[in-house]
């Protein structure tokens, strides 16, 4: 029997700045990563003479240094690194990431395993109070994820060409990694955080997060979500005891189909639920505290409002009246779950229109070759 060859594998560092964070990035990776991968690509992205210097300094065998001769950004600067490399996967990193081990191995074992698999990340830090082994794991040991960020990922090389790399619209940066996974949804593909390989990620290193940061978010959150508004969906579905494996199959297809467009799912039930199925799917106690919470929510961010409700039987009778009450208030969508149709929730108060929920459209989609 032949055994696998394992597949190559080229790291790429976009720099901008932040000299101390990005040497730090860098000798993390030679120190973990070094037996596992061949070339490192920093894409130095116009810093300035202190960044430059210290990148010049490096003596590392596997590094190779490009100074772009002007600022192009995030994307492009990814775009054009890996335009360098001709290895089977790229392991792309932000400058203020951190390795303290080698999960090249656990990354690659998920490919391996799920051939639909585009990208798969390492949990940053912040991962630690999402509770991750509340999530259920999909072959290959990953949890699934609808919302890609690009602080440390793994990717097909030959795919991330394909598609067309990260729009370079979105300039310095910012939503240019979250369009990127759209795309590849809408391409049939899937994306993934690995619960069991770590990654420190410090955050905000090269343009801070100060006035010209917010300025660039907002302008980059106004193109994303002017091409996929469905990704504003956040639905409030408030139901009795049920779990994942009690939602009929319609139900399950919804629920899917507002995930798969970048929207998500804030889920209260009576105690936590065992399992969630990716991490766009939020579960909290059903109260009336934590609804009025969640209808305050996004206050000053329209993309992070509650849309719509949808009501599941066993939900409080008082619970029900205050969503009924705010759905009217502000004419939002509400639906209640009721022998396997859904119905408006407008029944709650005068008894009027029905509705059922659509079935979701499916297309085959053809994948080219990722190898």
């Amino acid at each position: 029997m032949n055994t696998p060859v394992a597949p190559s594998v080229d790291v790429i560092i976009p720099v901008y700045n932040a000299p101390e964070l990005t040497k730090r990035c860098i000798d993390s990776v030679v120190t973990n990563l070094s037996r596992s991968i061949r070339t490192i690509y920093v894409q130095d992205d116009a810093s300035d003479t202190e960044t430059c210097a210290m990148l010049d300094h490096l003596c590392y065998q596997q590094l190779h240094v490009y100074h772009a001769p002007e600022n192009q950004g995030f994307g492009k600067s990814v775009n054009d690194a890996v335009a360098r490399s001709d290895a089977d996967l790229v392991l792309v990193l932000n400058s203020d990431t951190e390795i303290h081990e080698n999960f090249l191995s656990l990354l690659c074992q998920a490919f391996e395993a799920d051939p639909e698999l585009a990208v798969i990340s390492p949990a940053h830090d912040n991962f630690s109070t999402s509770k991750l082994d509340r999530y259920q794991r999909q072959s290959g040991g990953y949890v699934a994820t609808y919302r890609f960020q690009g602080y440390a990922f793994l990717i097909r090389r030959t795919l991330f060409t394909t598609i067309g790399g990260f729009d370079a619209q979105f300039g310095r940066g910012y939503f240019e990694d979250t369009d990127l996974g759209r795309r590849l949804i809408r391409h049939g593909w899937r994306m993934g955080v690995h619960p069991d390989a770590c990654i420190h990620h410090a955050g905000g290193a090269s343009f801070g997060r100060g006035r010209s940061y917010r300025l660039l978010a907002k302008r980059n959150r106004a193109l994303y979500l002017s091409r996929y508004p469905e990704a504003r969906r956040n639905i409030l579905l408030v139901s009795g005891p049920y779990t994942l494996a009690d939602l009929s199959v319609q139900l399950t297809d919804s629920i899917e189909q507002v995930l798969r467009q970048g929207g998500g799912i804030h889920w209260l039930t009576p105690s936590p639920l065992p399992q969630l199925s990716c991490l766009q799917m939020r579960n909290n106690p059903a109260s009336i505290k934590m609804a009025i919470k969640l209808m305050l929510r996004g206050r000053s961010r329209a993309d992070r409002r509650i849309s719509a409700v949808w009501i599941l039987p066993g939900t409080p009778v008082l619970l029900r009246i205050l969503l009924a009450l705010f759905v009217r208030v502000r004419k939002l969508e509400m639906r209640k779950w009721e022998t396997g149709q859904f119905e408006s929730a407008e029944r709650l108060i005068d008894s009027q229109q029905n509705f059922s929920a659509k079935p979701i459209l499916k297309q085959e989609i053809t994948k080219g070759s990722s190898d």
